[in-house]
């Protein structure tokens, strides 16, 4: 049971990257936890959960590409900068959570830090990208992407100073009760995730005539629905279960990756158009510069009795050989003089 401003239950249930910097100078370890393997004499903890951190690095790399390979989409520049907070994050989680950085390292409470820094600027990316299919300032200028920077940035910063405050204990901010960290770690993504998915709805529904991206953002939900409950309700069940070879946060990264990866079909589907039509929406125009192909009416006259008395249909053509009434008339033989038989 998640109450509020306590990571009590949530630390008892899940073995999240902060918990061993609240609650008491000890922190708060979990009732249940997966096993540590050994490599090069060093302990791996969590090794399931970094297993998923790597393969979503690579997954990210690869959307990020081929969002970057769409010059011409919409929000493409705004949404890649979400994506490359998403890989910062899983990279630094890879140190966190299998503790190579270790719980008791002075730098760990910086590094964590920072990682909560980066998950709130990582969601406040994603609800600003909410607002640019809306087009309130156009896509790709600097006032959507600095807007799109430095409102991260205020994030992070906030979000930074308030979880290394709390585990430092100044500034007012206490481990024991940490209240300003609960609201930016549990309730401020919650809040970004249900507003980017009201926005992405009413822009889906009020300005696209295909309905099939409406079933991203549910999966997308799903996903992210999924994870929350199996850490914060199941973890344990899933733990004992399995005798400790995985937890719930194995599943956590699993599905968030999975809900990452629907943000990214979901943007791709309402913009895959717009690479289409700036490389085929404009007809080809040609301009004939022979004059025996511009026919009549393109700079070429003819005179009104050179061609009288020809079978219908038989007439000079535009980007043809106009053809004679008898191969074998004086002066109107195939192909015509001095031609030599090939089309210019």
């Amino acid at each position: 049971m998640v109450q509020f401003g306590s990571f009590d239950d949530v630390c008892k249930t899940a073995a999240l990257v902060i918990c061993p910097l609240i609650g008491s100078a000890q922190g708060i370890e979990p009732t249940c936890y997966s096993r540590n393997v050994e490599i090069a004499k060093t302990l791996i903890f969590q090794p399931a959960v970094c297993f998923v951190h790597i393969v979503a690095v690579c997954m990210t790399a690869i959307m990020i590409y081929h969002v970057r390979s769409k010059y011409t989409a919409v929000g493409r520049k705004e949404i890649v900068t979400f994506f490359y907070l998403f890989m910062i994050i899983e990279l630094l989680a890879i140190f966190l959570d299998s503790a190579v950085i270790p719980t008791a390292s002075s730098a760990y409470p910086w590094f964590t830090a920072v990682y909560s820094g980066l998950v709130t600027a990582t969601y406040t990316c994603l609800l600003i990208n909410g607002f640019v299919g809306f087009q309130f300032a156009e896509d790709g200028t600097p006032l959507s992407l600095w807007a799109l920077r430095l409102a991260s940035l205020a994030s992070f910063g906030i979000s930074f100073f308030i979880a290394i405050a709390t585990f430092k204990e100044f500034a007012g901010f206490n481990y024991a009760k940490p209240l300003g960290l609960w609201i930016i770690y549990l309730l401020w993504p919650l809040i970004c995730v249900v507003v980017y998915v009201v926005l992405q709805l009413v822009l889906v529904i009020r300005t696209l005539e295909d309905r099939w991206p409406i079933g991203d953002i549910l999966f997308g939900v799903a996903f992210f629905t999924v994870a929350q409950v199996v850490l914060f309700a199941f973890s344990l069940t899933i733990c004992d279960a399995v005798k400790h070879y995985i937890d719930g946060l194995f599943f956590f990264t699993l599905c968030m990756l999975l809900s990452v990866m629907m943000v990214y079909k979901y943007w791709d589907s309402i913009t895959k158009e717009d690479l289409e039509f700036s490389v085929g929406s404009k007809q080809a125009v040609w301009e004939v510069k022979d004059p025996l192909l511009a026919g009549r009416g393109a700079g070429m006259e003819y005179p009104e009795d050179e061609y009288a008395g020809t079978t219908p249909g038989m007439t000079p053509g535009h980007g043809s050989y106009y053809q004679p009434q008898s191969a074998t008339s004086p002066g109107y033989g195939y192909p015509p003089q001095g031609y030599g038989g090939e089309r210019y």
